[in-house]
């Protein structure tokens, strides 16, 4: 069983609280990467899920401006922390959070129950080995087109995991493998693309936040 108690016993975090829709929510992110870095090849499975990435802010303000609809559900691929989907279930859409990573799905957990969501739901979800039961009225995810081999991998999660008539909603960096993503995609499914700029230290940072629906006879 899931404790908070446990759960900061186990990890060094620091929260950090950013506002959403005008709705604040803590975020604990942990203290330090190392313990989650394969030192023998830093780039094997690199912890990208513990930054809170500037496009899960786009799908997040996006979700929670929606109105929700009771019948509908959504499912967040790659929740990392969670914060896209917390601030979704802020709202009121009935949201399922899935990881792969161990460690991630814990955080994502904990972040929901730091933001009195105990209940919302929290599954484990390998893209290249999917396990988990049900279909959805929405699928979402934020930074999940990295690499062009995860396209074939997504449209095949596409096909198991969403409803006839369902929509998908997808907030990515401009990056090269954004533009086969949309490429791809075209030939199935009708997308809809909207270009978001936002500011950082580093500079402007570019999302496009895809929405894709499948065409009809697919």
């Amino acid at each position: 069983m899931f404790s908070l108690d446990t759960f900061h016993q186990t990890y060094e975090t620091k929260p950090s609280t950013v506002t959403i829709n005008g709705k604040s929510i803590t975020i604990l992110k942990p203290l330090s990467i190392d313990r989650f870095m394969d030192n023998g090849d830093i780039m094997n499975n690199f912890p990208l899920w513990c930054k809170l990435w500037e496009s899960s802010w786009v799908l997040a303000n996006h979700l929670s401006a929606l109105p929700p609809d009771p019948e509908n559900t959504i499912l967040e691929i790659g929740c990392g922390l969670g914060l896209a989907g917390i601030a979704a279930a802020m709202a009121g859409h009935r949201v399922t959070m899935s990881e792969c990573n161990a460690d991630a799905l814990n955080f994502a957990r904990a972040n929901a129950m730091t933001n009195g969501l105990p209940d919302l739901a929290v599954e484990h979800l390998d893209w290249e080995a999917p396990r988990l039961t049900g279909r959805f009225g929405t699928i979402v995810g934020s930074d999940t087109v990295y690499n062009v081999e995860t396209i074939d991998v997504l449209e095949a999660l596409f096909d198991r995991y969403l409803l006839p008539g369902g929509t998908i909603l997808l907030a990515d960096i401009v990056r090269q493998t954004s533009v086969s993503f949309w490429e791809r995609m075209q030939k199935g499914y009708r997308v809809k693309a909207k270009h978001h700029t936002l500011s950082s230290d580093e500079g402007d940072i570019h999302v496009v936040l895809f929405r894709l629906e499948r065409k009809p006879g697919r």
